[in-house]
This record gives C-alpha cells, structure tokens and sequence, in this order.
C-alpha cells in the first residue's frame, strides 16, 4: 500500500469513528439496519410507550431467564435489567456482530449476556448458561420477511423454550407474525401502540 493509500485510509476510519461517536447508537442502529435490513426490520428503535406495554404483562418476581431476539442497541435490554431480580438472568441473541459488541461494551451488568448467534438455537444457546427453559422471550424480529423459512423455525422452538406459565412477547409492524405463533400457543393476547416509528403490533403467546 502507497502513502498514498494509507493516508487516505486513515482519514477514512478517521471520519467513521468520529460519525459512530456523534451518532452514538442510533448510528450503531442505523448501520445494522444497512447492513442487515431483512433482519433488523426497523430503521428506528422502538419507543419507550412500546417497551412499557410490551413489559407490562410479565410476572418480574418469577422471572429466572429472560430471552430476547435481535436486541439491536439494547432499547428493551435496560428497562428488563431494572425489572428483574438481582439473581436472574438476560440473555439476548443477535447475529449482527455489531450489535453484540455494541451491547457487550455499553452494559455492564453481570445479569446480562450478549450472544453471536441465531434465534433458531435459543434451546441450545439456554443449556448452554445451565437452563433447562426461559421464563420469557421477547421478539422484535421480522417474522414474515426472514431467509430460507426461519420463521416457522424460531417459532417452534421458541415454544419449546418456555416454561409453562411463561410467554412469548412479539412486536412487529405486521400482523401476520400470529400465524407463526398459533400453532405453538393457545391463547395469544393481542395489543397495539401507535405512538412508535412505525405503529406496531404487540402480541403475547402464553405457554399452557
């Protein structure tokens, strides 16, 4: 490499790391959001209205494992940390390694653990920690638009992850993320929040 290049190369990483500090995780999103589109979803992390009444249902004092897919920047990883109990456990699974180092540097909680990894592994990645099943799983990612039929897939063995008693919390701009619960759970409690980027829907699919 000429001096040239060198130099030019170092201008560049030089602006990119003045861009990701003046955006800080918005721009951490948005970036994910570029580079995995299909699998984030959103462009825009969820409201603080959609975190609250996607949380509101969950029993915090009989709460063990908390799972969530596709943190992205972690805007559901705090308010979960400041529900649960000091001696329970979040584990969030994304395969955007952006995000995990993202999360891995910003949350410093020993309750917390950032995995590299697939949703479609949650039993594995669970046994893994030393848990038989999650009390709860939370979703944001885009059931009906995901690769090779992973939809159906992540369902599945998310409904083989919870406890009975437990539940599946899905937010997604579309509906249709129902029809890939319903074969695993009876009752599925339907909600919506309009004051979110966009509008979505809130589904909880209770493990009998």
């Amino acid at each position: 490499m000429t001096s040239s290049s060198l130099s030019k190369t170092r201008l560049i990483d030089r602006v990119k790391t003045k861009v990701s500090r003046f955006f800080g995780p918005w721009g951490v999103f948005f970036k994910g959001f570029m580079k995995h589109p299909v699998m984030v979803g959103s462009i825009i992390p969820s409201s603080s209205r959609t975190v609250h009444k996607m949380l509101a249902p969950v029993d915090w004092e009989n709460t063990t494992l908390f799972v969530e897919y596709g943190p992205g920047i972690g805007t559901f990883c705090q308010p979960v940390l400041d529900r649960m109990r000091p001696d329970a456990k979040l584990i969030v699974i994304d395969l955007n390694p952006d995000f995990v180092d993202y999360l891995r540097k910003s949350i410093h909680d020993s309750r917390f653990v950032a995995v590299h990894g697939s949703a479609a592994d949650v039993n594995q990645i669970i046994r893994d920690f030393g848990f038989q099943h999650a009390d709860y799983i939370l979703s944001g990612l885009p059931f009906s638009t995901l690769p090779d039929d992973l939809g159906p897939v992540i369902a599945a063995e998310t409904a083989k992850a919870i406890r009975p008693g437990g539940a599946f919390l899905v937010y997604q701009f579309r509906a249709r993320c129902r029809d890939f619960m319903a074969p695993h759970f009876k009752k599925i409690d339907h909600g919506f929040e309009a004051w979110n980027i966009l509008p979505c829907h809130l589904f909880w699919g209770w493990k009998e």
